[in-house]
């Protein structure tokens, strides 16, 4: 091919301008995960985080919302009676092998609380048909968006043709959404600060299901941002009196000082999904929002 006067050629050229074309510093910013991955763009990634759940909530006229919390590993009674049919027979076939003895005692437990998977269910479910018929509601579920008690309140919602929301967060062993949230309000978050904040900015209740360290930092973050005044009051709702009661004393921190007999009644603690919605409704009877 003839060279032009300065030495390079049409296809030089061409392939001069492909290089910078492809280049990472030619890509537009907003375009450039690499760039955006970059330890000093955290800022904007948190700010990120922040905008996008709050523009697509207020999109989608969504201003109060019910958050329930709970154990990601309390299976489905169907399963989790499965599980230890399974568990039993592998531990029958093996007598002597501690560990499948002891997984057919953690079998047994699961199965025992495999019945908050269906009263999370039923209080979702109730709520989602209270705020179809009563507009002054608006309370729409609101879950961490993984398996367990996450997945039984999506699915009660899901269940009466309701939307639900999940807000799901990325996690070392990933965690797929289950599949009964609403697709356009379900949400992946990397920060687990921005995440709690969508939680509480439009929750009008939070309910907490036996579960482990996550269930407790919300239930406990919880309660200090309403002890602290940085949340209005709402009601606190605990399901299970039996594991409530083995896990934490609030009456021993009310006697001991820790905390005012006031703050140690913030919380509700009941068994039935219809108690749940009954002290939720009551609450905001006796505390209409203004």
């Amino acid at each position: 091919m003839k060279k032009q006067p300065d030495g390079l050629s049409p296809d030089d050229k061409r392939r001069m301008l492909s290089r910078i074309k492809s280049s990472s510093a030619y890509r537009k910013a907003y375009e450039d995960l690499d760039f955006l991955n970059r330890r000093e763009l955290r800022p904007v990634r948190l700010q990120l985080e922040l905008l996008k759940p709050e523009m697509v909530l207020e999109e989608n006229n969504i201003h109060s919302t019910v958050v329930v919390f709970g154990s990601a590993r309390v299976r489905e009674p169907k399963i989790a009676r499965q599980d230890l049919a399974l568990a039993q027979a592998q531990a029958k076939a093996r007598p002597n092998d501690y560990d499948l003895a002891q997984a057919v005692v953690q079998a047994q437990e699961r199965v025992k609380f495999s019945r908050y998977y269906e009263e999370a269910r039923r209080f979702a479910a109730i709520i989602s048909r209270a705020q179809k018929t009563d507009k002054r509601l608006e309370f729409v579920i609101v879950t961490g968006g993984g398996p367990g008690i996450m997945e039984a309140a999506n699915r009660g919602a899901y269940e009466t043709d309701s939307k639900s929301i999940g807000l799901n967060i990325t996690l070392p062993h990933e965690q797929d959404p289950n599949p009964f949230i609403t697709p356009e309000l379900s949400f992946m978050f990397h920060y687990f600060s921005l995440r709690k904040m969508h939680f509480m900015m439009r929750a009008k209740a939070m309910v907490a299901f036996p579960g482990g360290f996550g269930t407790l930092d919300e239930l406990f973050e919880t309660l200090t941002l309403v002890q602290t005044g940085k949340k209005r009051p709402i009601p606190i709702v605990l399901f299970g009196k039996e594991f409530w009661g083995r896990l934490v004393d609030f009456n021993y921190l009310a006697e001991t000082g820790m905390i005012s007999w006031e703050e140690s009644r913030l919380v509700t603690i009941v068994e039935k999904a219809e108690e749940g919605w009954t002290h939720i409704r009551n609450f905001w009877k006796e505390h209409p929002r203004k």
